[in-house]
């Protein structure tokens, strides 16, 4: 299969993530953001895999009436250290603990993505795991950034692309991307075997 079909063809991304939307413009897709207000599981009792699983297929199945030809775009990301999984903090309180439990540690990043084909009727899951290391963070430090850099959309509390957010990890080990919130290695590879 020819790579330019991916370019050729058109998406419905189940999400309104800035980050998403930025990757996918960046290479060149042709696709359309929509928020597919699904819930998302919040739960510490399933492995990240399972989770993810869940999430993007809720994500995907809110916006297929909608698809049309397009093919569909879910993700998820989530953060795990320990045998915590932190989703998005529901509020400030709540984002200072995540990043003082992430603070001077390793812990990983999971991104899972669902593409469907509405017209061949065929869909592929996937996902990439990226270990991530945080440097020893003042309190001081962690307040600055729930204060400026609006933490409350980011799965584990923090953006690794964010202005100041750079400045809390160390070094990365795996995908980038994935810790941006899509992996655009993985999509493009999934992409190939379904269109």
């Amino acid at each position: 299969m020819s790579f330019e079909k991916i370019f050729k063809q058109k998406y419905l991304l189940a999400s309104k993530s800035p980050r998403r939307i930025k990757l996918l413009k960046q290479v060149g897709f042709d696709f359309k953001p929509i928020d597919s207000k699904a819930p998302e599981w919040d739960t510490n009792e399933f492995k990240p895999i399972e989770i993810l699983k869940v999430n993007t297929g809720r994500k995907a199945n809110s916006v297929l009436s909608k698809a049309l030809k397009k093919i569909i775009i879910a993700a998820d990301t989530i953060v795990a250290i320990d045998k915590h999984i932190l989703h998005k903090p529901s509020n400030e309180k709540e984002a200072f603990s995540y990043l003082k439990m992430l603070n001077g540690k390793k812990h990983t990043v999971y991104t899972g993505i669902l593409v469907i084909n509405p017209v061949k009727k065929k869909s592929v899951f996937s996902f990439e795991k990226t270990s991530v290391y945080f440097r020893n963070l003042s309190d001081k430090e962690i307040k600055y950034y729930i204060k400026h850099h609006n933490p409350l959309d980011k799965a584990g509390s923090y953006g690794i692309q964010d202005d100041f957010g750079c400045l809390l990890v160390k070094k990365i080990v795996g995908d980038y991307y994935n810790v941006v919130g899509l992996p655009m290695v993985l999509l493009y590879k999934m992409l190939l075997k379904i269109i």
